[in-house]
């Protein structure tokens, strides 16, 4: 822990401000989220349908508009954009916490969901444009803040949850509050590239994005490692409780936990081990690879008929920690890629894309995984979806390969800049 430390002191005030804004907000999410499905169920008494159309217009109004939240950040700022997501999700949260309708639920979950499509790219591209030539590494320490927060956050929700899910809307809304005036008064305002205050319009703005064909590439094929990182919250759990319905909460609480301590101890070691032996390309690749074995685990023992609960168990928690490991292995280099692939132009606007296109995919993915599951327990022959996860990483592993083989994920050439 004094490593992150030491290396958290070493970069400049803007880069510490947006890893602590980083934990925060993640901390006041994951202290609410992981449980509005079952207020609005239970309490709110809304119908499953109406359940599933408040958690899809969040997810919606957040993945669907990170174009716009990105394309804002470059033509008016990142801390405006900052500021005004936190402040934003302030007022979602604090909704919740006197909702007590259907069009009131909608309301506030848009704004939740808009409010991360504000700030996402915003913080990133602050992050790779402070940093400069330390991007991978301040990256990895960014993920440290950002696991920090997805550890303590369900937490810390649990135990307001003990009160009433009120109680932990208006803490998650205060938490927001803090963050705004936070980043109102202590982050020092910052742009990208030249080309945000120059006469162009949003549409040729967009138009570079897409004629950027390396980076439509990179973006289309790390739809594969989105797609397996996120079956920690999807496939694992739902495995849980088929492994031990008797301790699911239990076993989704370390499931959770294992990926967390994985990340938040194992971060920078493992980018340090990584880019001393690889460049980005290659260490984008083995990542994804180590994404796909993830799953060879539950493969071989996909239930607690072959070798019996613990075993099952054990499994479980390794495929969580080789998660972590692989994901942790990905996230700085592929942060850092966009900015590479983007040539410094328009950072935020290449984030916003390259957002929404991997959360279209995972979009997809999730829809797929989830009638492949039911499909394949039926059929009593689970372990053939945890072998469909394993081909799509190493179809996404060899796309990266392919594409770094090409000299597809080599730096572009970088706009000229202008002080701001």
């Amino acid at each position: 822990m004094r490593g992150v430390v030491r290396q958290f002191c070493s970069f400049g005030w803007p880069t510490r401000v947006l890893m602590v804004n980083q934990f925060g907000i993640n901390l006041g999410f994951y202290m609410l989220m992981p449980y509005l499905a079952g207020y609005l169920a239970g309490p709110l008494g809304l119908a499953a349908w109406a359940v599933g159309l408040v958690l899809g217009v969040r997810n919606f109004s957040q993945q669907g508009m990170f174009i716009v939240g990105g394309t804002l950040a470059d033509r008016l700022g990142y801390k405006p954009l900052i500021v005004a997501g936190c402040l934003l999700r302030t007022a979602g949260f604090g909704l919740l916490v006197v909702v007590d309708s259907l069009p009131a639920a909608l309301v506030a979950s848009a704004a939740t969901g808009f409010a991360g499509a504000l700030f996402n790219p915003a913080v990133r591209a602050y992050v790779a444009t402070d940093s400069q030539q330390r991007r991978v590494e301040a990256f990895a320490v960014f993920n440290v803040f950002y696991q920090g927060g997805i550890l303590l956050g369900p937490l810390a929700g649990l135990a307001l949850m003990v009160v009433d899910f009120r109680v932990a809307a208006a803490v998650a809304a205060a938490v927001f509050a803090l963050l705004t005036i936070a980043q109102l008064f202590a982050l020092p305002p910052q742009r990208g590239d030249a080309r945000a205050v120059q006469s162009t319009s949003i549409v040729d703005d967009w138009k570079i994005v897409t004629a950027n064909r390396p980076f439509l590439w990179f973006a289309v094929t790390m739809i594969g490692s989105y797609v397996l990182s996120f079956q920690v919250y999807l496939a694992l759990p739902l495995h849980a409780a088929l492994v031990a319905p008797e301790h699911q909460s239990s076993l989704i609480a370390a499931v959770f936990v294992v990926s967390g301590l994985v990340a938040v101890g194992g971060q920078l070691r493992i980018t340090r081990w990584f880019a001393a032996r690889w460049g980005s390309g290659r260490s984008l690749v083995i990542g994804l690879l180590i994404l796909s074995a993830s799953f060879l685990p539950l493969l071989l023992i996909p239930n607690s008929g072959r070798f019996g609960g613990a075993a099952a168990v054990v499994v479980l928690l390794a495929t969580a920690a080789l998660l972590a490991i692989g994901s942790a292995a990905v996230f700085p280099f592929e942060m850092e890629m966009v900015v590479s692939l983007a040539g410094n132009n328009l950072v935020a606007t290449h984030y916003g894309f390259y957002n929404t296109i991997v959360g279209v995919g995972i979009l997809i993915g999730n829809l797929t995984t989830g009638a492949v599951m039911q499909a394949t327990r039926d059929a009593g022959a689970s372990e053939l979806l945890w072998g469909t996860l394993a081909v799509i990483g190493l179809a996404a592993a060899l796309g990266l390969r392919r594409l770094d083989r090409r000299g597809l994920l080599r730096p572009q050439p970088s706009s000229p800049a202008v002080a701001r």
